[in-house]
């Protein structure tokens, strides 16, 4: 059956069971959680939900829905993700009609046009300007997942973005807690106003842009338009390649039609672990947080941690002790598996787990002796959707453009702004990036190389194969921290909604400091600083959207995480 067909009797039934039924209707969630009986989409902005939940209704897949739901974060969190960013996405589909069993990883990640010694040889800046944006993915990865994975067309995908970008967005305190630091930048120094003008017409509504705003982006539609009628493509052979090209090099970059016509979105095997009878899949490297989340679960296993347990000192002592080894391996030896050796297998070998496990003690330790030794020679903004569909088939996506507008390099013609990826490698060796971590001459740029990254995006099957829960977050390495603690409380007892906005903490190796956020008593974080632990305090670690089997029937329990001020849609 060729695709037009298959899309056209999916769509077609569809809509019969739209008409006849309550059943096929979207209905979004009173709050940042809900319940439903059938189907889910849990993102980060209201309108992102419907959208994925709109093509649920008309019996498309997790795929189509979770398709449909990026390209529509690309219009209403401008910020955090978009088509001139990369990502990442898990796929389980258990029972898909059009597909039977599938169990993948898309890694449509980034990559470098620029050789390892770029930013050391030219000083150029790996955050601001067109230095820093590396080729961007994200249209590759979507066009591919759906023509492989997913029943609909682009056409029928795209529809709700493209509406999005004709009625606009209403601003949220989420989008203006981003602008407003922003719009400081660009007052200090006018001449990012001409250098920027789309991020400082558009988004930032020059300077004016508070909650309540609407925003409209009639630019990105015309990108879209291209998107459907060209695909990839349109993001290389077409005008839209010719100014993206031209955005970076007038801005202080240098990459080629060429870069963007070479680029390909890659099919890896996740990673695949049995932890406390339940099988987790994960994204495998260049993200580092698949394996770095399931080295900190099994130490905390072997340790028998128990979020909300009397002792709450000591299980957040073992905590922070589990995540220091994991985050120590992730700064060594992490990296994209197509450039360096990565020795997965070492770091999660059960004998070295039991290792780090017996190291952890009543008090913090020297830095230096956390992770694992010898496993190789040592050389030296952000969006998540989780999606679960009436076949009962998951996908767990992270996007991201890295911090907030990526660049700020716009393509105005087309309505987004470029990544600032490359601040992802290790641009100067020994030198922390903009979310403090210090990472490994493994992670150095080279061309057509992917940085390492924290997206975390994650589903838990049990026993027999069925998702009990797919999670993810936006928040740079707080991303890996925040997605394991609420899928913690998942497991642990709480409903989605709680588990979600339960307080965390957070900790990265380096700097050495245990970061909480608002929740915990003076006494607790008193008790573990008499431990040897340095206490700061943290925000948000991580905004996490997850989808539950409800433990109390059928149905999902869905949560968008309260700090970023999503809510979930699903079907009945």
């Amino acid at each position: 059956m060729n695709t037009f067909l298959r899309t056209a009797i999916v769509l077609l039934l569809g809509m019969l069971c739209v008409a006849c039924s309550p059943a096929g209707r979207v209905r979004h969630a009173n709050g940042f959680s809900d319940s439903f009986r059938s189907a889910a989409v849990a993102a980060d902005h209201p309108i992102a939900s419907d959208a994925g939940a709109q093509m649920l209704a008309m019996g498309g897949n997790a795929v189509d829905a979770a398709v449909a739901a990026s390209f529509t974060l690309s219009v209403v969190r401008p910020y955090s993700c978009g088509i001139g960013g990369g990502g990442f996405m898990v796929i389980n589909l258990p029972d898909d009609p059009t597909h039977g069993f599938v169990r993948t990883a898309i890694n449509y990640r980034e990559t470098s046009p620029y050789d390892a010694d770029y930013y050391e040889r030219t000083g150029a800046s790996s955050t601001v300007g067109g230095s820093a944006v590396a080729i961007p993915g994200t249209v590759a990865g979507l066009v591919y997942a759906l023509e492989h994975y997913g029943t609909m067309d682009l056409k029928t995908v795209l529809e709700p973005a493209k509406k999005a970008c004709i009625r606009g967005f209403v601003v949220d305190e989420h989008y203006a807690d981003n602008a407003r630091e922003l719009i400081e930048r660009f007052s200090d120094d006018p001449g990012m106003k001409t250098r920027f003008p789309l991020v400082w017409n558009t988004y930032l509504a020059q300077g004016t842009i508070g909650v309540g705003d609407r925003v409209h982006n009639i630019g990105q539609l015309k990108a879209l338009n291209w998107i459907e009628s060209f695909g990839q493509e349109a993001f290389a052979e077409h005008r839209m390649g010719g100014a993206v090209v031209d955005a970076v090099r007038s801005t202080g970059g240098s990459i080629r039609v060429a870069d963007l016509l070479a680029y390909r979105p890659a099919e890896l095997e996740p990673v695949v672990a049995e932890i406390g009878g339940r099988i987790y899949l994960c994204m495998p490297p260049p993200s580092s947080g698949g394996v770095t989340m399931i080295e900190c679960l099994k130490i905390l296993e072997q340790l028998k941690y128990q979020h909300g347990a009397p002792d709450e000192e000591e299980q957040l002592h073992r905590l922070a002790e589990a995540l220091k080894h994991a985050f120590a391996d992730r700064s060594r030896y992490l990296g994209d598996p197509a450039f360096v050796e990565v020795p997965t297998d070492r770091m999660l070998d059960d004998e070295n787990i039991e290792r780090m496990t017996k190291m952890i003690d009543d008090r913090a330790h020297a830095s230096s002796s956390y992770g694992t030794h010898d496993a190789l020679p040592i050389d030296g903004g952000t969006s998540h959707v989780s999606v679960v569909d009436a076949w009962g088939g998951a996908v767990a996506m992270t996007e991201t453009i890295n911090l907030g507008f990526g660049s700020l390099v716009g393509v105005d013609e087309f309505g987004f702004v470029l990544n600032n990826e490359m601040d992802d490698f290790t641009t100067v060796r020994g030198k922390a990036n903009a979310f403090g971590l210090v990472q490994s001459e493994r992670n150095m740029p080279a061309v057509g190389k992917h940085p390492l990254s924290s997206m975390s995006p994650t589903i838990v099957l049990d026993a027999d194969g069925r998702v009990l829960l797919v999670a993810g977050a936006s928040g740079g390495p707080r991303i890996i921290t925040g997605t394991m603690q609420a899928i913690i409380h998942a497991i642990g007892g709480m409903d989605a909604g709680n588990a979600v906005a339960s307080p965390r903490v957070h900790h990265q190796w380096l700097p050495d400091r245990l970061e909480f956020e608002d929740g915990f008593s003076k006494e607790i974080r008193g008790a573990l600083e008499e431990r040897g632990h340095s206490i700061g305090d943290r925000d948000a670690v991580g905004n996490v959207q997850l989808i539950q089997r409800d433990p109390g029937g059928g149905g999902w329990l869905a949560a968008s995480d309260p700090r970023k001020g999503g809510t979930p849609a699903g079907i009945d």
